[in-house]
C-alpha cells in the first residue's frame, strides 16, 4: 500500500489577500459569502427636524401658574360706524351708534363715550360717498328718539347737513372741542379700554424604551445627527431620534394647539380624568397656539396668495389700522415663496430677458439668482422659507386647512402682566413653561427600570422620559398675518 504524502495545510492570512494557502475549495458553510456593509447611514431625507421657528422669533420665560393672563392696549381714540341718522336735514340730528368697530355686536353696544362739547368728523359711509361735515357733540346718552344710551345728539357747523345723510350710515370721531366763554369744563371723563387675553400651559410628554438583553447586544451606527454631531451610536439611536421628535412636538404643539370646546370629546377625556368633581380650580384642555391666535384675534388671508403689487397693499393697508410695525417677517413654503420671487422679478421692465436684476457685473459664467429675500413696501418684509409648511410628513401637501405662510412682527410690545403686577417688554411671541425653586418643567428627562445602570424599579428595560409644560403667548395678534389657501 502506497502512502499518501498530504500537501500543504490551509493557512489564514493576516490580511485580506488573496494566496494559495488560504484557498477553499469545498466550504458550505451559511456565513460564506458575508455582505458587504456600510456602518454609516445614509440620510436621505437630509436634516428631518423642522424645531427652528420659535427659537428664531420668540423666547423663553418660566412661569408658576396654571394661568397665564395679560392686557394689551386698547385704541387711543375712538371710531363709530354704522351710525344711523334718525333725522332730517337740518343744523342739527340725533344719531344711533349702530355698531362699534372691534369687539361687540349687534344688541351689545356699549354706551357712547363721545362727551358734550366735543367736534365730530362726519362721514357718509359708501363707496360712492363723497360729503362729509362738521359738528359739536350737544347730548348724550338716552334720547328723545332713542331708548338705549349709545345715542348723541349734534349740531352741524354748517347751515344744513350734507345731501344724503339722513338717508344713509355715518361714519364718526372726535377731532376736539370747543365750549363758549365762561362755560363749565368738560363733563365725564374717560377710562382706558384694554383687552385681557389668557393661556393656559399643556403637559407635554414622550418616552423611549429598550429592553435590557438588547442592551446585552451592542451594535453601533455611524451617524452624523440632526443637531450636527458626528460619531457613532448603539441602541440608542432610537432614543437620539426620540429626542430629536419631542423636540419637535414642543415646537408644532405651540403653533397647532386649540382650546377645547366646553362639551367636546378632549375636554371632558383630559379635564374629566385630571381634576376630581366639584374641583375649583377653572382648568380646560388645549391651549391656543399660534395659528388659532391669529384666526381669532389677528388677520387672515384667504384663497390664492398676495401675488400682486395690489395683494400686497391690501396688506399694507391692513398693517396701517393695526400697529404698524415697520419690520415684518414672512415665513412662507415653497409655492409662496416662487410667487412672491415672480412677483418682484416682474417689476423690472427688463423682467422677460432675465439678466437685468440682482449683481450688475453679470456674465455667462455666473448662476443667476432668481430669488429673493425681502422687499420694501411702506413696510420692510423680508422673506424666509419655513420648513415645517414644506415637509412632507407634516403640512406639507395638506390641502384641507392649508396654511400658505405667516407673517410675524419683529421685536417686542409693553403688556402689563397680571402675574408680575407690572408693565413687562415681551416679544411678540414668547413660550412660558411651568417652573419654580424646586420644579423646573420647561425640559425635564429621567430615566427608569433596572437596565442601563438605572434601578428604580424592576422593569427588565431602560425607560427614558420626557416632559415639559408650557404655552405659547402671542401678544398683539392684530399684527400677524396668516396666509391659508
Amino acid at each position: 500500500m502506497a502512502l499518501n504524502v498530504p500537501g500543504y495545510s490551509l493557512t489564514p492570512s493576516s490580511t485580506k489577500a488573496a494566496l494559495p494557502t488560504n484557498y477553499i475549495t469545498d466550504f458550505n458553510f451559511l456565513n460564506q459569502y458575508l455582505p458587504d456593509t456600510y456602518e454609516k447611514e445614509f440620510e436621505r431625507y437630509g436634516n428631518r427636524t423642522i424645531a427652528s421657528f420659535l427659537r428664531v422669533v420668540g423666547a423663553e420665560m418660566p412661569t408658576n401658574s396654571d394661568l397665564i393672563k395679560w392686557a394689551e392696549q386698547g385704541r387711543l381714540h375712538t371710531k363709530y360706524e354704522g351710525c344711523a341718522t334718525a333725522q332730517a336735514d337740518g343744523p342739527t340730528a340725533i344719531t344711533n351708534v349702530a355698531y362699534l368697530t372691534g369687539p361687540g355686536a349687534a344688541g351689545t353696544n356699549p354706551a357712547c363715550n363721545f362727551r358734550v362739547g366735543q367736534t365730530l368728523f362726519l362721514s357718509l359711509e359708501g363707496a360712492a360717498a363723497t360729503v362729509s361735515n362738521k359738528a359739536i357733540v350737544t347730548a348724550v346718552g338716552a334720547l328723545t328718539t332713542a331708548t338705549t344710551t349709545d345715542s348723541f345728539e349734534v349740531a352741524y357747523y354748517e347751515a344744513a347737513q350734507s345731501v344724503g345723510f339722513n338717508a344713509g350710515t355715518i361714519t364718526a370721531f372726535v377731532y376736539g372741542s370747543e365750549f363758549r366763554k365762561g362755560a363749565d369744563g368738560m363733563i365725564g371723563s374717560l377710562e382706558s379700554e384694554d383687552e385681557f387675553f389668557d393661556n393656559k400651559p399643556i403637559i407635554i410628554k414622550d418616552r423611549y424604551n429598550v429592553a435590557g438583553s438588547d442592551m446585552a447586544q451592542i451594535g453601533w451606527v455611524e451617524v452624523t445627527s440632526e443637531n450636527g454631531a458626528n460619531g457613532y451610536l448603539w441602541y440608542l439611536k432610537s432614543e437620539h431620534d426620540t429626542r430629536l421628535r419631542y423636540d419637535d412636538y414642543l415646537e408644532m404643539s405651540m403653533i397647532e394647539g386649540v382650546p377645547a370646546a366646553a362639551a367636546s370629546g378632549a375636554d371632558a377625556y383630559l379635564v374629566g380624568s385630571a381634576y376630581p368633581a366639584g374641583s375649583t380650580l377653572a382648568q380646560s384642555a388645549g391651549t391656543q397656539g399660534l395659528f388659532d391666535a391669529i384666526e381669532s384675534r389677528g388677520n387672515l388671508w384667504s384663497g390664492a396668495g398676495p401675488t400682486t403689487l395690489a395683494d400686497w397693499d391690501t396688506i399694507v393697508d391692513r398693517l396701517d389700522k393695526q400697529g404698524s410695525i415697520q419690520e415684518n417677517v414672512v415665513f412662507v413654503d415653497r409655492n409662496f415663496g416662487f410667487d412672491i420671487d415672480d412677483m418682484l422679478a416682474a417689476q423690472n421692465s427688463y423682467g422677460a430677458g432675465g439678466t437685468s436684476w440682482g449683481l450688475f457685473d453679470n456674465d455667462e459664467e455666473m448662476a443667476l439668482n432668481l430669488g429673493f429675500s425681502g422687499f420694501k413696501r411702506g413696510y420692510d418684509f423680508y422673506k424666509t422659507d419655513w420648513k415645517y409648511l414644506n415637509d412632507i410628513a407634516l403640512r406639507g401637501g395638506i390641502t384641507g386647512g392649508a396654511v400658505n405662510g405667516c407673517m410675524v412682527p419683529a421685536g417686542s410690545t409693553t403688556v402689563y402682566d397680571q402675574i408680575l403686577g407690572k408693565n413687562a417688554k415681551r416679544p411678540f411671541l414668547h413660550v412660558r413653561y411651568r417652573a419654580s425653586e424646586t420644579e423646573d418643567r420647561r425640559y425635564k428627562t429621567w430615566i427608569t427600570g433596572s437596565a442601563g445602570g438605572a434601578t428604580s424599579n424592576d422593569t427588565d428595560a431602560m425607560e427614558v422620559h420626557f416632559l415639559s409644560e408650557r404655552a405659547l403667548c402671542t401678544l398683539g395678534a392684530n399684527n400677524f398675518v396668516l396666509f391659508k389657501a
